[in-house]
């Protein structure tokens, strides 16, 4: 039904509206006895899918990756659509519009989408008092990222991480500090070795000042050659990370078949869904084996249960989607759950961390 009839209806809107439409429409289910009835539509568990990590349950190992929930209002329907856990944001310490749209652009043949968002979010105070005393259904991971200003540079930039990480590290049931911002006049990012040391050093001296410790995830991007992923893995290692989510959007435009016109006339932007699918899994295996079994959230091109446990058995704990959502429906995290479920029983598994890395 999704694909022959509300697809077609969404995807004849411009994305950004499309989504628009889905968050107003989630809000409204959030708070509605309806939800309840999604719910029962969505939901599959299996207590071979059941983990624990950091101290914290997941019922399940599928969750909503960051961007989709940039501000923390769907949280009370995610869940209804069988997510394990939702990671939220990015947020940032100032609030920003974002890029001029339009910013969003669907890449139908290849199942994937561009965007240049620009970090658009209602700012770190907000979110902080949306999710301040809320109850969740899940565990809540909040994604936080420089504030999208050329201004904010170097020591400003660190001093912006911060703040975010002050504020909304008491809301979230784990941080991730997404690393690809610009932060220093030559065009550098966090990525570079000696800026994310310091950033590293200051959000652990930032962390101090709290009493109950959450863990602290490190987002790497698909594009980072091996070399650099291990100088990061090496600076984050030293500061005591507690794992790392893999990965982000691309900037590359590497395995796709639109047409090259097209993707002139699209431009700049962050590449995700299918044509990422196996960087992002090859990365996962190098860091796995690299760091001997750290811990690792997989995401980037996950549109079925044999992708999610493709990026499993390279090495990760939990994974990720999002543009497979939007291409697959509602339904995919129970599909998700469904398949691994049987995909673990056919190779031998009674649970997922026996499968973790043993691929």
């Amino acid at each position: 039904m999704y694909k022959s009839l509300i697809r077609p209806a969404l995807f004849r809107l411009d994305p950004e509206r499309a989504h628009g439409q889905i968050v107003r429409v989630g809000q409204y289910l959030s708070d509605s006895w309806m939800g309840k009835v999604v719910e029962s539509l969505y939901q599959f568990d299996d207590d071979s899918l059941h983990s624990t990590h950091f101290d914290i349950n997941f019922d399940n190992p599928v969750g909503m990756a960051a961007g989709f929930d940039k501000n923390g209002v769907l949280l009370g329907f995610l869940p209804h659509l069988g997510f394990g856990y939702v990671e939220i944001g990015s947020v940032t310490a100032q609030p920003r519009e974002g890029n001029p749209k339009p910013r969003i652009f669907r890449l139908p043949q290849d199942e994937a989408i561009v965007n240049r968002m620009g970090l658009n979010n209602d700012g770190a105070d907000a979110v902080y008092e949306r999710l301040n005393g809320r109850e969740n259904a899940v565990p809540i991971g909040v994604n936080i990222a420089k504030t999208h200003d050329p201004e904010i540079l170097d020591e400003k930039a660190i001093d912006d991480f911060c703040y975010s990480f002050r504020i909304l590290y008491p809301v979230g049931d784990y941080v991730t500090v997404n690393i690809s911002c610009p932060n220093t006049e030559e065009g550098k990012t966090f990525e570079d070795k000696v800026a994310l040391g310091e950033l590293l050093s200051a959000i652990r001296e930032t962390e101090n000042g709290f009493e109950h410790k959450k863990p602290v995830f490190v987002k790497i991007s698909p594009d980072a050659t091996y070399p650099m992923v291990d100088d990061i893995l090496e600076v984050s290692e030293g500061h005591g990370i507690s794992g790392y989510v893999i990965g982000n959007t691309s900037s590359k435009r590497d395995d796709i078949s639109t047409d090259v016109v097209e993707i002139d006339r699209i431009g700049n932007g962050g590449l995700s869904g299918t044509p990422i699918k196996k960087k992002s899994t090859d990365l996962i295996d190098h860091t796995y084996r690299h760091l001997d079994a750290p811990f690792i959230i997989g995401v980037g091109g996950i549109s079925s249960g044999k992708d999610a446990y493709e990026k499993i058995r390279a090495g990760a704990s939990l994974v990720q989607v999002y543009t497979g959502l939007i291409y697959e429906g509602p339904g995919l995290p129970k599909r998700i759950k469904r398949d691994l479920s049987k995909l673990l029983k056919r190779d031998g598994f009674t649970t997922l961390s026996e499968a973790v890395g043993n691929g």
